[in-house]
């Protein structure tokens, strides 16, 4: 006979994703985890199992919410370079949300020693960058066909260059975070790579 979930899950779920996304898999400790979801430690690992299982699926949440808008605003637009222009938008405008737990994606915040040494996590981190750049290469190759971008611009290398992009500019809003600055900056990138 199945147990039956002694607290509100997704409630529970989304004050551990804030979490996480604010200290990082490594910074959070079960003892705060347990704190935040307001639940016994019976209930944790009947429930979720470990710790690593729980960031799995806050994972998941973050990007059923975040990374939804974020490809919404890429996917949604008449061309890729709007896409891409529209993509860095809403990263901005994360940023410059007072109740974003932190300045760092939480994708973005994978990308440590700690997660990328388990090869679950790893190959989370792996699998999300691959479909987010197969998804920019898509939208560039399309426009490349069709005549809206250059002929000479290479889809995959430009893709990469992006997701790089991308990735330094959440860890610089961690140092000095100006939005018209990261404008400019994003403005004179993007027009370098004909976008």
């Amino acid at each position: 006979m199945a147990r039956t979930i002694a607290f509100d899950y997704d409630r529970a779920l989304e004050r551990a994703t804030w979490l996480f996304w604010k200290s990082g898999y490594a910074g959070t400790s079960l003892r705060d985890l347990l704190k935040i979801m307001d639940i016994g430690e019976g209930s944790f690992y009947n429930t979720l199992k470990s710790k690593k299982q729980l960031y799995l699926a806050c994972v998941r949440r973050y990007e059923e919410t975040e990374g939804r808008k974020r490809g919404q605003a890429l996917m949604s637009a008449p061309t890729a370079s709007q896409g891409i222009r529209a993509l860095f938008g809403a990263v901005l405008d994360c940023l410059d949300n007072p109740s974003t737990p932190s300045r760092l994606c939480m994708m973005a915040a994978m990308a440590s020693e700690e997660v990328l040494s388990e090869p679950e996590l790893r190959k989370l981190v792996e699998d999300g960058l691959g479909s987010f750049h197969a998804c920019l290469v898509e939208r560039l190759s399309q426009d490349r066909d069709e005549g809206r971008l250059s002929a000479t611009l290479d889809p995959q290398v430009t893709a990469s260059v992006v997701v790089t992009y991308l990735q330094g500019i959440w860890r610089m809003a961690l140092v000095d975070y100006d939005r018209p600055r990261f404008e400019r900056q994003i403005d004179a990138f993007l027009s370098g790579l004909g976008l």
